[in-house]
């Protein structure tokens, strides 16, 4: 069993039976996150998609205060030290393999987007699940779905910045996951559309649980 928790934007905690993971931990200035990072439990991993601030977030004070292993493009974590991160906390990778840490799987894979971007697979008790950061619609996302074959994917919907529910729908088809859940709308004007437009494209054939900022969907 693994749950996903969303605390809105692109911000999800994923908890793996050996492992808990935070990704893109925009809490703090988030106005739709429920939590504040002084208000989690044990995190393991913190995985930042990218250097914007509503995506690095908390990541290094969660890193810090939790212990935890901070992964990311590598030119996105070599701060880290400066926040006071031990050098072997700090994972700078970059779009690759999938790499072998233990409790989890991680690979960074492509992403359209600005500020050293990627997405990220993460796999773990037999769960693989791909969160896209921010990105716009590229052909390659059918290989990613090719190579990795994951069952969930955390897609983008709020456009302008990213894809909308159009792009997003045909993102999905071409990833082939089981489960497509919208994120990345409704935290600011601009990125207000209806993720229902996505369940409307893609029902019945996948599934799109739609979460509210707290919710949770268990796999």
């Amino acid at each position: 069993m693994v749950k996903l928790t969303w605390y809105g934007h692109a911000a999800w905690q994923i908890d793996f039976q050996d492992a808990v993971v935070i990704v893109d931990p925009f809490l703090r200035n988030n106005p739709k996150a429920p939590v504040k990072p002084e208000n989690l439990g044990k995190i393991d991993f913190v995985v930042v998609t990218h250097n914007h601030d509503d995506h690095l977030g908390d990541a290094f004070e969660i890193a810090r205060n939790k212990g935890a292993k901070l992964i990311s493009i590598f030119e996105n974590v070599v701060e880290a030290t400066n926040e006071k991160i031990p050098d072997e906390n700090i994972i700078g990778m970059n779009i690759g393999n999938l790499v072998d840490l233990g409790k989890i799987k991680v690979a960074l894979v492509q992403a359209i987007h600005s500020g050293n971007c990627s997405g990220v697979v993460i796999t773990g008790d037999g769960v693989t699940i791909y969160h896209a950061g921010d990105t716009g619609l590229f052909s390659d996302m059918k290989l990613i779905g090719q190579m990795y074959k994951p069952k969930v994917s955390l897609l983008p919907t709020g456009g302008f910045y990213t894809m909308g529910p159009k792009e997003a729908a045909m993102a999905a088809r071409m990833i082939g996951s089981e489960i497509v859940i919208p994120m990345h709308y409704g935290t600011f004007p601009g990125i207000d559309s209806n993720p229902n437009e996505l369940k409307e494209a893609l029902s019945p054939e996948v599934k799109v649980p739609i979460l509210k900022p707290g919710e949770s969907f268990i796999v």
